[in-house]
């Protein structure tokens, strides 16, 4: 069965709680059961979450979970239908600010998804970098089934994962697919069975984190940042990013290790 990660330390008690691991790992834990249902308020603790997550030097890697039943089944429906379009305008940016607050932090993000990431659900998993999904998982956006579109960047982050045809197909007709189907089409990164998606998702996270901190986060912001620009603009950020990673302790240590001992052999400190 799948066993939730120890708790080392966690920020204040709510329904999302950053729980840090050994090895500089942190989970940003969802727990609203059964559905993990983001409200306003759950939507402005992930906010805090992924800003903590970002400016603690002892998390180096971030994994999403919403427990081993469901990651998200996205937002609040009854709390969204009382809402007028003045009250809409107004808060549309904060939700929207919330999940670019997770897909912003500078470490690589790891979606662990268990049975339904739908809607708001299935935009939080599309902020990570990587998603591992149990063979029961489900994701999709129905959003238009309620008469509406996804808000917090559905719309954008689908189509650069899978391709404007299949983002569509799916957004359109709000069909959810299954966790093989999202693997085939590029919407999930590995199936496992569904009682080892957090320990899945924590191994692949130490490994990071046992790697060169500045160079991993320099690799996201190159791929994230350059891809929403020309390809000169995009080479640009490359070569500073590049260049600046001579300055850091494990450049010195990686190519000292690689000279003395071959590849993979350097300890990485994250300065």
């Amino acid at each position: 069965m799948e066993q939730e990660p120890t708790q080392e330390k966690a920020a204040p008690a709510g329904e999302v709680r950053l729980e840090l691991l050994p090895g500089a790992v942190a989970v940003i834990r969802l727990d609203r059961p059964p559905l993990n249902i983001l409200d306003r308020d759950m939507q402005a603790q992930l906010h805090r979450a992924a800003d903590e997550a970002a400016r603690r030097d002892d998390v180096r890697v971030v994994v999403l979970h919403g427990g081993p039943k469901a990651f998200s089944a996205g937002a609040d429906i009854r709390e969204m239908s009382g809402m007028t379009h003045a009250e809409m305008t107004q808060h549309a940016p904060l939700l929207q600010g919330a999940f670019n607050a997770v897909a912003e932090i500078p470490k690589p993000v790891i979606a662990a998804v268990n049975g339904p990431a739908l809607g708001g659900g299935c935009e939080l998993a599309l902020t990570a970098d990587y998603r591992i999904c149990g063979r029961e998982a489900r994701l999709g956006l129905p959003e238009v089934l309620l008469g509406v579109m996804p808000g917090a960047g559905g719309t954008q982050r689908l189509p650069r994962l899978v391709g404007p045809a299949r983002a569509k197909d799916l957004m359109m007709t709000g069909r959810a697919v299954s966790a093989a189907e999202a693997q085939s089409i590029g919407l999930a990164d590995e199936v496992v069975t569904d009682s080892k998606v957090l320990d899945a998702a924590v191994a692949r996270a130490s490994r990071l984190a046992a790697g060169p901190a500045v160079a991993l986060g320099a690799i996201k912001a190159a791929v994230d940042q350059g891809g929403t620009s020309d390809l000169a603009t995009g080479l640009g950020l490359e070569t500073r990013l590049f260049a600046g990673l001579f300055a850091t302790e494990d450049r010195a240590a990686g190519m000292r290790g690689f000279l003395c001992s071959g590849p993979g052999q350097a300890e990485f400190t994250g300065r």
